[in-house]
């Protein structure tokens, strides 16, 4: 199981605590966590990634292991500790202005 922790806002959202599990089919990549988060959770759909082209949205970031992997390849494994259930996946709204 991953361990899925979002943002407050998301979390409301959807209805569930901070943390959600998810069984995840093949590899953990980012690409195969944000679909089966969002085959678990619909009412997410469109608010990480852009429905048209599966890019992140500009202002949502993904961490692993205290590392930002944001910009790495949807298609990227994730750590070992995140894929074994022992770290969580982070998705962290991004904050902006000056």
């Amino acid at each position: 199981m991953i361990r899925v922790v979002l943002p407050y806002h998301l979390s409301n959202l959807a209805g569930v605590g901070r943390e959600v599990e998810l069984a995840v089919d093949g590899d953990a990549t980012q690409r195969s966590v944000l679909d089966a988060l969002e085959r678990g959770y619909p009412v997410l759909r469109g608010t990480l990634r852009d429905p048209g082209t599966a890019q992140r949205r500009a202002f949502v970031r993904f961490f692993a292991c205290g590392e930002d992997w944001s910009h790495e390849s949807p298609d990227a494994t994730l750590p070992a500790q995140v894929v074994g259930g022992r770290e969580p996946f982070w998705v962290v709204g991004a904050m902006a202005g000056g």
